[in-house]
C-alpha cells in the first residue's frame, strides 16, 4: 500500500493506531515527490530538514501518550505567497526571489501548532496574477492528468501537489478563483471561505477585498477537518471576523432532503463547453434524486462580474504592489542615474509582463480622469451582484454552477489571448466579489480530463456548502480516480 495516495483522514487513523509512524508517512510524500515532481514542478522549495525534525518531534510526542489533533503528522504544502519564517517566499517572482520573512503567516503558525508538516511551498501564478500558473517566473507547473496542460491558477502548484500525491493538503489563496480553478482542473476539492472568516495576516497582498486563504483536499471529509483550523479571528488582522465558528465535521453525512438549490442560468450559457454544462447538470440531478429541490434561477448582473473584478482587483493591486520600489526590499537594478531610474528599472525589470500589465491597469483606473466612469462604477455594481446574491440566498441554501467553463487547455493555449483567459474567470469571481465561500468538487470527467462543480452558499454557509458537496460524493465515485503519473 502506497501511504502518500491515501486520504488525511486514513493516515491519521492509521497514526493513532500505532500502525505507522509520521516519518514513515513523510518518507512516503517524499518518495512520491522524488519519483514525479520532475514531471509536475509544483513546488518552489522544499523542506526536508524542516519537516523531518517536525515528524521526529510528533512521533515523541505521540509515544508520550499526548492526544494529538487531527493534523498532527500530517504532511501538507503552502502556496509561495503565505509567509513562513526563515523559509522562502517569492511570490513566483524575480522580485523576491531571495526573500525570507521573519514572521509565520496567522495560518501557517495555526497549522503548525496542530501538529501539521511543511513539505514545501508550492508554485503560482507571479503574485497570484493569473488562471494557468504560466506566469510564474520560475517554472510552469504541469496537470498531473495531461503533462501538456494547465493545472488552472494562480494556485496551480498546490493543486497539481494534492492530485499528484505530493502532499495530503495544500494551503492556497484565492482572488477570483485561485483555488477553485484549478481544483476544478487537477480534479480535487478546493475551497474559498467566506471573508474574513480565515486570517490574511501574512498574505502577500494582491487585491485585499476580495484576496481570501483557503485549502485544497483529497475529499470533503478531509476539507471538513482542515477548516476546523484555519477559522477563527486574528486581531491581527483588521478584516477578520469576530465571529464563534463551530464544528465543520458536524456537516458531514447529513441528509439533504428539502434542500433547496438554484441554478443560475447566466453561468450555462454560452461560453461553457458543452459537456462540462452536462456533467454538471448530472450531479446536480444526483443531489435531486437524495431529496434536494432544485429550480432554475436568473442572477441579471452576474454578466458584469468579471469587468467588475478586473477592475477593482488590478486597481489594489496597483496600490498594494507599489510598496515593490527597490528601495525597501525585493529586487534592486543594479544599473540607475537616479531615484527615478532606480523605481523604474528595478520595477520593470523585477515583475514580469502579467504584473505589470495589470498595474497599469489599475493604475489607469483610479486616474483622476476614469475613477468616475471605471473604479468608482465599478464598486457600484460590486455591491449590486452581492445584493442580487443575498436576495438569491433568502430562497436557496446554496448555488450551482460549473467551476470552469472548460477542461484544462494546453500550455501555451490561451497565454497570448488576454480576453479569453480572463474570461475563464466568469463561474468564480461572483463568489469573491460578495465574500461568500465556494467550494469546486470533481464531479466528472470530459475527455479524459477533471470537470469541476461549484458549490457557494450565502456568508457563513459553509455547512451547507459541506453537506451538499459531502451527499454527492457519498453518491458517485469522482474523487476517488487518480492520474496516471
Amino acid at each position: 500500500m502506497d501511504l502518500f495516495s491515501l486520504t488525511l483522514h486514513e493516515i491519521r487513523d492509521m497514526m493513532r493506531n500505532g500502525e505507522i509512524s509520521s516519518k514513515e508517512v513523510l518518507d512516503s510524500v517524499y518518495g512520491r515527490i522524488e519519483a514525479v515532481e520532475d514531471k509536475i514542478e509544483a513546488y518552489l522549495t522544499l523542506t526536508k530538514d524542516y519537516a523531518y525534525e517536525a515528524a521526529e518531534s510528533i512521533d515523541k510526542r505521540r509515544l508520550k501518550g499526548e492526544k494529538l489533533g487531527d493534523l498532527a503528522g500530517i504532511p501538507m504544502a503552502v502556496k509561495d505567497n503565505i509567509s513562513t519564517k526563515g523559509i522562502k517566499t517569492t511570490c513566483a517572482s524575480k522580485m523576491l526571489e531571495n526573500y525570507i520573512p521573519p514572521f509565520d503567516a496567522h495560518v501557517f503558525e495555526k497549522l503548525k501548532e496542530a501538529g501539521a508538516i511543511l513539505v514545501g511551498k508550492t508554485n503560482l501564478d507571479e503574485f497570484a496574477m493569473g488562471c494557468s500558473t504560466e506566469t510564474s517566473a520560475f517554472k510552469i507547473t504541469k496537470n498531473p492528468w495531461d503533462l501538456e496542460r494547465v493545472p488552472g491558477g494562480s494556485s496551480g502548484g498546490s493543486a497539481a501537489a494534492v492530485a499528484a500525491d505530493e502532499a495530503y493538503f495544500a494551503i492556497g489563496s484565492d482572488t477570483g478563483g485561485s483555488m477553485r480553478q484549478p481544483a476544478s482542473l487537477c480534479g480535487v476539492i478546493g475551497f474559498k471561505p467566506t471573508y474574513g472568516a480565515i486570517s490574511r495576516y501574512g498574505l502577500v497582498a494582491f487585491a485585499s477585498s476580495f484576496d481570501q486563504i483557503g485549502t485544497f483536499a483529497k475529499d470533503v471529509e478531509d476539507c471538513a477537518i482542515i477548516l476546523n483550523y484555519l477559522y477563527g479571528y486574528d486581531e491581527k488582522d483588521t478584516t477578520s471576523l469576530p465571529i464563534e465558528f463551530g464544528d465543520f465535521k458536524e456537516a458531514l453525512n447529513k441528509d439533504i432532503k428539502g434542500m433547496k438549490i438554484g441554478l443560475p442560468k447566466e453561468y450555462y450559457d454560452k461560453g461553457i463547453d458543452g459537456e462540462v454544462k452536462e456533467m454538471i447538470l448530472d450531479g446536480v440531478k444526483v443531489l435531486e434524486r437524495l431529496g434536494a429541490h432544485v429550480e432554475e434561477i436568473s442572477l441579471p448582473y452576474a454578466k458584469y462580474a468579471v469587468p467588475v473584478y478586473y477592475i477593482i482587483s488590478s486597481s489594489e493591486a496597483s496600490s498594494n504592489l507599489a510598496r515593490f520600489d527597490g528601495v525597501r526590499y525585493g529586487y534592486r537594478a543594479k544599473e540607475y542615474k537616479d531615484l527615478e531610474e532606480l523605481y523604474v528599472n528595478s520595477r520593470s525589470q523585477g515583475f514580469g509582463s502579467e504584473v505589470k500589465f495589470r498595474i497599469m491597469l489599475g493604475t489607469y483606473s483610479l486616474s483622476s480622469k476614469c475613477y468616475d466612469t471605471h473604479y468608482n462604477r465599478a464598486l457600484k455594481v460590486r455591491r449590486l451582484i452581492k445584493q442580487e446574491l443575498e436576495e438569491a440566498f433568502v430562497k436557496y441554501d446554496i448555488l450551482i454552477t460549473p467551476t470552469y467553463p472548460t477542461i484544462a487547455s494546453k500550455i501555451g493555449e490561451k497565454s497570448e489571448d488576454l480576453v479569453a483567459m480572463y474570461m475563464s474567470d466568469i463561474c468564480t469571481v461572483t463568489a469573491n466579489i460578495a465574500g461568500i465561500p465556494a467550494m469546486s468538487i470533481p464531479c466528472g470527467f470530459s475527455k479524459g480530463l477533471p470537470v469541476g462543480m461549484q458549490i457557494m452558499s450565502k456568508a457563513m454557509g459553509e455547512a451547507d456548502i459541506i453537506k451538499a458537496a459531502h451527499a454527492f460524493e457519498k453518491n458517485t465515485n469522482y474523487y476517488k480516480n487518480k492520474p496516471t503519473l
